[in-house]
């Protein structure tokens, strides 16, 4: 006896919908979340489901200005972790317990 296979063409849809899944687990860890290293790990995983989907998308329609955007994004986001990482690190060192609440009073 031989077992039924069941074949799956993956779409762009499948695509946009583990985007779509993927920024909702990002916004709800920073809207629950008050930890600032989680909280801009979840601003990571938003923007590469963004990404995502855009790529997604640029296949989708057979042009190549959606991966354009993808890779300035990726740039942009590398240096907001370079930038941002540094910061929150720095002052996690200092408060170990600081949360994004105390980071809020750095406004000046």
């Amino acid at each position: 006896m031989s077992a039924a296979v069941l074949a799956v063409e993956v779409t762009s849809t499948w695509y946009l919908v583990l985007a779509a899944a993927l920024f909702c687990i990002g916004m709800v860890g920073v809207m629950v979340r008050r930890n600032p290293l989680v909280m801009f790990m979840c601003v990571e995983l938003m923007l590469n489901a963004v990404n995502l989907s855009f790529v997604a998308l640029a296949s989708e329609l057979g042009d190549i200005r959606g991966q354009t955007i993808v890779l300035f994004v990726m740039v942009v986001a590398a240096a907001e972790v370079v930038v941002g990482l540094g910061i929150v690190v720095a002052i996690l060192r200092r408060r170990p317990k600081a949360t994004a609440d105390d980071l809020a009073e750095l406004k000046g």
